[in-house]
């Protein structure tokens, strides 16, 4: 079902729950949002890749698919910002949620002026951040090259597929060789000071970025992990 409205940005709901889905919708279009929902995973799956929205917020308990398959399966080929909604609140539900890809997390019940507040701050950040206008044009470490004005990364000479954020991670640790930064320092730098995702949104991104620039993920040999204090790219 999608319901117009003099929209600023496209939002999918999926959440089972009949009353829940209601009001995310009704607080949603006052907002000013069109808004997509679904009540099964599968129909949300479809409606992701047919509407392509700007934002999901995806219950985790869900008929059809659930909403870590349906994560995992939208991270293959989208970087839409994702909010998981669940009643589940254990710390390692949330991790499973974030490690499939989500870049946010609220436990049920929730605020909604609070979850309003979200949606906004990654509609905001999703896009590509404006990057400064100085310094080189190609950045270049061995055989990997990015190229800030085409949006494009090579590695031997081969183009790789690159998600915004992972572009724009890739170019932060280019012009950083050497230097070790924190989740929170990356978070502030790459995403910006109100993102609400956590660290763990820095940790699934870096490990896809390793799939693709590393010729050993298990055992990078460019973007390290520095135990107790971050990330390091060797250049």
């Amino acid at each position: 079902m999608v319901t117009a409205a003099p929209a600023k940005s496209k939002v999918l709901v999926v959440e089972d729950e009949e009353s829940l889905l209601f009001t995310l919708a009704h607080n949603l279009k006052r907002e000013g949002y069109t808004v997509l929902t679904a009540s099964r995973g599968d129909d949300g799956l479809k409606l992701a890749r047919e509407h392509h929205p700007d934002l999901i917020l995806l219950d985790v308990m869900l008929p059809g698919l659930d909403g870590i398959q349906v994560c995992r399966l939208l991270r293959r080929d989208s970087d839409v910002p994702i909010i998981m909604l669940t009643a589940l609140g254990g710390e390692s539900d949330r991790v499973a949620g974030l490690d499939t890809g989500a870049d946010d997390y609220m436990p049920k019940p929730f605020g909604m002026r609070e979850l309003m507040a979200r949606v906004r701050a990654l509609l905001r950040r999703s896009g590509p951040r404006a990057l400064p206008d100085t310094g080189p044009t190609l950045l270049v470490s061995g055989d990997l090259q990015a190229d800030r004005e085409r949006h494009e990364v090579t590695l031997a000479g081969k183009v790789l597929r690159m998600k915004p954020k992972e572009f724009e991670l890739l170019l932060f640790f280019l012009q950083h060789p050497g230097r070790v930064f924190s989740r929170e320092q990356i978070l502030d730098e790459v995403w910006g000071y109100d993102f609400y995702g956590g660290p763990r949104t820095v940790d699934v991104h870096i490990r896809w970025l390793r799939q693709k620039i590393e010729s050993d993920p298990a055992n990078p040999g460019r973007l390290k992990t520095v135990r107790g204090s971050g990330y390091l790219f060797e250049g």
